[in-house]
Protein backbone atom coordinates (compact mmCIF):
# COMPACT_ATOMS: atom_id res chain seq x y z
CA UNK A 1 0.00 0.00 0.00
CA UNK A 2 2.86 2.37 0.91
CA UNK A 3 4.40 1.78 -2.53
CA UNK A 4 1.13 2.73 -4.20
CA UNK A 5 1.02 6.05 -2.35
CA UNK A 6 4.64 6.70 -3.26
CA UNK A 7 3.84 6.02 -6.91
CA UNK A 8 0.85 8.35 -6.84
CA UNK A 9 2.98 11.04 -5.21
CA UNK A 10 5.62 10.75 -7.92
CA UNK A 11 2.90 10.80 -10.57
CA UNK A 12 1.37 13.96 -9.09
CA UNK A 13 4.74 15.71 -9.34
CA UNK A 14 5.74 14.35 -12.73
CA UNK A 15 2.52 15.16 -14.61
CA UNK A 16 2.75 18.96 -14.12
CA UNK A 17 6.48 18.78 -14.80
CA UNK A 18 5.90 16.88 -18.03
CA UNK A 19 3.09 19.23 -19.04
CA UNK A 20 5.28 22.27 -18.43
CA UNK A 21 8.21 20.84 -20.37
CA UNK A 22 5.88 19.84 -23.18
CA UNK A 23 4.51 23.39 -23.41
CA UNK A 24 8.03 24.79 -23.49
CA UNK A 25 9.18 22.36 -26.17
CA UNK A 26 6.08 22.77 -28.30
CA UNK A 27 5.11 26.48 -28.26
CA UNK A 28 2.00 27.53 -30.11
CA UNK A 29 1.51 30.64 -32.24
CA UNK A 30 -0.39 33.32 -30.37
CA UNK A 31 -3.29 35.46 -31.60
CA UNK A 32 -4.61 38.59 -29.95
CA UNK A 33 -7.83 40.07 -31.35
CA UNK A 34 -8.32 43.75 -30.64
CA UNK A 35 -11.93 44.87 -30.98
CA UNK A 36 -11.97 48.49 -32.10
CA UNK A 37 -14.41 51.32 -32.70
CA UNK A 38 -14.38 53.02 -36.09
CA UNK A 39 -12.35 56.17 -35.53
CA UNK A 40 -13.25 57.81 -38.85
CA UNK A 41 -17.04 57.38 -38.40
CA UNK A 42 -17.80 55.56 -41.69
CA UNK A 43 -21.39 54.89 -40.56
CA UNK A 44 -21.62 51.41 -42.09
CA UNK A 45 -23.18 49.55 -39.14
CA UNK A 46 -26.78 49.41 -37.91
CA UNK A 47 -25.68 51.61 -35.00
CA UNK A 48 -22.54 53.73 -35.03
CA UNK A 49 -20.38 55.49 -32.47
CA UNK A 50 -19.56 59.13 -33.04
CA UNK A 51 -15.85 59.27 -32.38
CA UNK A 52 -14.18 62.61 -31.75
CA UNK A 53 -11.17 63.76 -33.74
CA UNK A 54 -8.36 61.21 -33.25
CA UNK A 55 -5.95 63.68 -34.83
CA UNK A 56 -6.33 66.13 -31.97
CA UNK A 57 -3.16 66.48 -29.84
CA UNK A 58 -4.88 64.85 -26.86
CA UNK A 59 -6.00 61.75 -28.78
CA UNK A 60 -2.67 61.47 -30.59
CA UNK A 61 -0.88 61.34 -27.26
CA UNK A 62 -3.34 58.68 -26.05
CA UNK A 63 -2.85 56.59 -29.19
CA UNK A 64 0.91 56.73 -28.68
CA UNK A 65 0.37 55.47 -25.13
CA UNK A 66 -1.88 52.67 -26.40
CA UNK A 67 0.68 51.59 -29.01
CA UNK A 68 3.29 51.21 -26.27
CA UNK A 69 0.93 48.81 -24.48
CA UNK A 70 0.41 46.76 -27.65
CA UNK A 71 4.18 46.46 -28.10
CA UNK A 72 4.22 44.30 -24.95
CA UNK A 73 2.59 41.52 -27.01
CA UNK A 74 5.54 41.66 -29.46
CA UNK A 75 3.41 41.01 -32.57
CA UNK A 76 5.23 39.52 -35.54
CA UNK A 77 2.36 40.30 -37.93
CA UNK A 78 -0.60 42.67 -37.83
CA UNK A 79 -3.88 41.75 -39.54
CA UNK A 80 -6.60 44.28 -40.29
CA UNK A 81 -10.20 44.56 -41.45
CA UNK A 82 -9.57 45.17 -45.12
CA UNK A 83 -10.16 43.03 -48.21
CA UNK A 84 -7.74 40.12 -48.58
CA UNK A 85 -5.01 40.98 -51.04
CA UNK A 86 -5.84 44.69 -50.98
CA UNK A 87 -3.36 46.53 -53.17
CA UNK A 88 -4.49 49.80 -51.61
CA UNK A 89 -3.37 48.70 -48.14
CA UNK A 90 -0.03 47.45 -49.45
CA UNK A 91 0.59 50.72 -51.27
CA UNK A 92 -0.52 52.92 -48.37
CA UNK A 93 1.67 51.14 -45.87
CA UNK A 94 4.66 51.11 -48.20
CA UNK A 95 4.24 54.82 -48.82
CA UNK A 96 3.80 55.49 -45.08
CA UNK A 97 7.04 53.71 -44.24
CA UNK A 98 8.75 55.73 -46.97
CA UNK A 99 7.35 58.97 -45.57
CA UNK A 100 5.07 59.59 -48.57
CA UNK A 101 1.68 58.92 -46.97
CA UNK A 102 -0.21 60.92 -44.33
CA UNK A 103 -2.24 58.83 -41.93
CA UNK A 104 -6.02 59.23 -42.08
CA UNK A 105 -8.36 59.07 -39.08
CA UNK A 106 -9.13 55.39 -39.80
CA UNK A 107 -8.18 53.01 -36.98
CA UNK A 108 -6.14 50.81 -39.35
CA UNK A 109 -3.96 53.84 -40.05
CA UNK A 110 -3.81 55.21 -36.53
CA UNK A 111 -3.06 51.93 -34.78
CA UNK A 112 -2.01 49.19 -37.22
CA UNK A 113 0.14 51.26 -39.58
CA UNK A 114 1.83 53.18 -36.77
CA UNK A 115 2.51 50.10 -34.66
CA UNK A 116 3.79 48.07 -37.62
CA UNK A 117 6.18 50.82 -38.69
CA UNK A 118 7.53 51.27 -35.17
CA UNK A 119 8.13 47.51 -34.98
CA UNK A 120 9.88 47.47 -38.36
CA UNK A 121 7.30 45.27 -40.09
CA UNK A 122 7.57 45.01 -43.86
CA UNK A 123 3.84 44.54 -44.48
CA UNK A 124 0.31 44.80 -43.13
CA UNK A 125 -2.03 41.85 -43.69
CA UNK A 126 -5.66 42.44 -44.80
CA UNK A 127 -7.81 39.43 -43.81
CA UNK A 128 -11.41 40.56 -44.30
CA UNK A 129 -14.04 38.53 -46.09
CA UNK A 130 -17.39 40.12 -46.82
CA UNK A 131 -20.54 38.10 -46.37
CA UNK A 132 -24.30 38.07 -46.53
CA UNK A 133 -26.20 39.69 -43.66
CA UNK A 134 -29.89 38.85 -44.18
CA UNK A 135 -31.22 41.35 -41.66
CA UNK A 136 -34.28 42.30 -43.69
CA UNK A 137 -35.40 38.66 -43.76
CA UNK A 138 -35.54 38.66 -39.97
CA UNK A 139 -37.46 41.94 -39.92
CA UNK A 140 -39.91 40.64 -42.51
CA UNK A 141 -40.46 37.43 -40.55
CA UNK A 142 -41.07 39.42 -37.36
CA UNK A 143 -43.61 41.61 -39.15
CA UNK A 144 -45.40 38.60 -40.64
CA UNK A 145 -45.71 36.92 -37.24
CA UNK A 146 -46.79 39.99 -35.26
CA UNK A 147 -43.45 40.50 -33.52
CA UNK A 148 -42.29 43.70 -35.16
CA UNK A 149 -42.16 45.56 -31.84
CA UNK A 150 -40.11 42.78 -30.26
CA UNK A 151 -37.55 42.72 -33.06
CA UNK A 152 -37.29 46.50 -32.95
CA UNK A 153 -36.68 46.37 -29.19
CA UNK A 154 -34.07 43.66 -29.65
CA UNK A 155 -32.23 45.67 -32.28
CA UNK A 156 -32.43 48.72 -30.04
CA UNK A 157 -30.44 46.90 -27.35
CA UNK A 158 -27.41 47.05 -29.63
CA UNK A 159 -28.06 50.74 -30.12
CA UNK A 160 -27.96 51.12 -26.33
CA UNK A 161 -24.63 49.31 -26.14
CA UNK A 162 -23.17 51.55 -28.86
CA UNK A 163 -24.47 54.64 -27.05
CA UNK A 164 -22.81 53.46 -23.83
CA UNK A 165 -19.54 52.94 -25.70
CA UNK A 166 -19.89 56.38 -27.25
CA UNK A 167 -20.41 58.02 -23.85
CA UNK A 168 -17.48 56.08 -22.41
CA UNK A 169 -15.13 57.19 -25.20
CA UNK A 170 -15.94 60.86 -24.69
CA UNK A 171 -15.01 60.72 -21.02
CA UNK A 172 -12.04 58.32 -21.15
CA UNK A 173 -8.73 57.81 -22.92
CA UNK A 174 -8.19 55.65 -26.01
CA UNK A 175 -6.53 52.96 -23.89
CA UNK A 176 -9.35 52.96 -21.35
CA UNK A 177 -11.91 52.72 -24.14
CA UNK A 178 -10.17 49.72 -25.68
CA UNK A 179 -9.96 48.06 -22.26
CA UNK A 180 -13.69 48.61 -21.85
CA UNK A 181 -14.62 47.36 -25.31
CA UNK A 182 -12.35 44.30 -25.10
CA UNK A 183 -13.48 43.08 -21.68
CA UNK A 184 -14.78 39.51 -21.56
CA UNK A 185 -18.27 40.74 -20.63
CA UNK A 186 -18.45 42.90 -23.76
CA UNK A 187 -17.24 40.07 -26.00
CA UNK A 188 -19.88 37.75 -24.52
CA UNK A 189 -22.59 40.36 -24.97
CA UNK A 190 -21.67 40.75 -28.63
CA UNK A 191 -22.04 37.00 -29.23
CA UNK A 192 -25.28 36.70 -27.24
CA UNK A 193 -26.86 39.46 -29.32
CA UNK A 194 -26.90 37.25 -32.42
CA UNK A 195 -28.31 34.20 -30.62
CA UNK A 196 -31.31 36.29 -29.59
CA UNK A 197 -32.46 36.24 -33.23
CA UNK A 198 -32.64 32.44 -33.47
CA UNK A 199 -36.32 32.19 -32.34
CA UNK A 200 -37.35 34.37 -35.31
CA UNK A 201 -37.96 31.60 -37.79
CA UNK A 202 -39.60 28.27 -38.46
CA UNK A 203 -39.19 25.26 -40.78
CA UNK A 204 -39.08 26.65 -44.28
CA UNK A 205 -37.95 30.10 -43.16
CA UNK A 206 -35.13 29.95 -40.61
CA UNK A 207 -34.63 33.71 -40.85
CA UNK A 208 -32.96 34.30 -37.49
CA UNK A 209 -30.89 31.12 -37.61
CA UNK A 210 -29.70 31.98 -41.09
CA UNK A 211 -28.66 35.44 -39.92
CA UNK A 212 -26.52 33.93 -37.17
CA UNK A 213 -25.14 31.30 -39.55
CA UNK A 214 -24.18 33.96 -42.10
CA UNK A 215 -22.38 35.98 -39.43
CA UNK A 216 -20.58 32.86 -38.21
CA UNK A 217 -19.63 31.96 -41.78
CA UNK A 218 -18.08 35.36 -42.37
CA UNK A 219 -16.10 35.22 -39.14
CA UNK A 220 -14.81 31.69 -39.64
CA UNK A 221 -13.63 32.69 -43.12
CA UNK A 222 -11.85 35.68 -41.60
CA UNK A 223 -10.28 33.32 -39.08
CA UNK A 224 -9.06 31.10 -41.89
CA UNK A 225 -7.34 34.14 -43.42
CA UNK A 226 -5.74 34.93 -40.06
CA UNK A 227 -4.27 31.47 -39.40
CA UNK A 228 -2.79 31.24 -42.90
CA UNK A 229 -0.46 34.07 -41.84
CA UNK A 230 1.23 31.72 -39.38
CA UNK A 231 4.64 30.57 -40.56
CA UNK A 232 6.29 29.66 -37.26
CA UNK A 233 5.34 28.51 -33.74
CA UNK A 234 6.85 31.78 -32.54
CA UNK A 235 4.46 33.93 -34.59
CA UNK A 236 2.29 36.39 -32.67
CA UNK A 237 -0.58 37.76 -34.73
CA UNK A 238 -2.31 40.97 -33.65
CA UNK A 239 -5.74 41.30 -35.28
CA UNK A 240 -7.42 44.72 -35.41
CA UNK A 241 -11.14 44.37 -36.14
CA UNK A 242 -14.51 46.00 -35.54
CA UNK A 243 -15.64 45.14 -32.01
CA UNK A 244 -18.67 43.20 -33.28
CA UNK A 245 -16.27 40.46 -34.43
CA UNK A 246 -14.37 40.21 -31.14
CA UNK A 247 -16.21 37.40 -29.35
CA UNK A 248 -16.59 35.31 -32.50
CA UNK A 249 -12.93 35.43 -33.46
CA UNK A 250 -11.90 34.77 -29.85
CA UNK A 251 -14.10 31.66 -29.86
CA UNK A 252 -12.40 30.44 -33.03
CA UNK A 253 -8.97 30.87 -31.48
CA UNK A 254 -9.97 29.28 -28.17
CA UNK A 255 -11.41 26.25 -29.98
CA UNK A 256 -8.31 25.76 -32.14
CA UNK A 257 -5.76 23.64 -30.24
CA UNK A 258 -2.98 24.65 -32.63
CA UNK A 259 -2.92 28.27 -31.43
CA UNK A 260 -3.07 30.21 -28.18
CA UNK A 261 -5.58 32.96 -27.40
CA UNK A 262 -4.22 36.16 -25.88
CA UNK A 263 -6.26 39.10 -24.61
CA UNK A 264 -5.63 42.83 -24.22
CA UNK A 265 -6.18 42.70 -20.45
CA UNK A 266 -3.01 40.62 -20.09
CA UNK A 267 -0.95 43.62 -21.17
CA UNK A 268 -2.77 46.44 -19.37
CA UNK A 269 -2.64 45.20 -15.80
CA UNK A 270 -6.38 44.47 -15.81
CA UNK A 271 -6.03 40.66 -16.16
Amino acid sequence: MRNIFLFLGVLAVSIPSYAQSNIQSDPRPEILVLGTYHMSNPGRDLYNMQADDVQSPKRQQEIAQFIEVLKKFHPTKIAIEADVGSERVAQEYSDYVAGKYTLTRNETNQIAYRLAKELGHKAIYPVDEDGDFPWQRVVNYAKATGRKEKIDALAATMGTVVKEQDDFLHSHSVLETFEYMNADAMAAKGVAFYYAFVPYGEPGDYAGSDLLAAWYERNIRIYRNIVTLIESPSDKILVLYGAGHLGWLQQDIANDASVKLRKLAEFTGQH
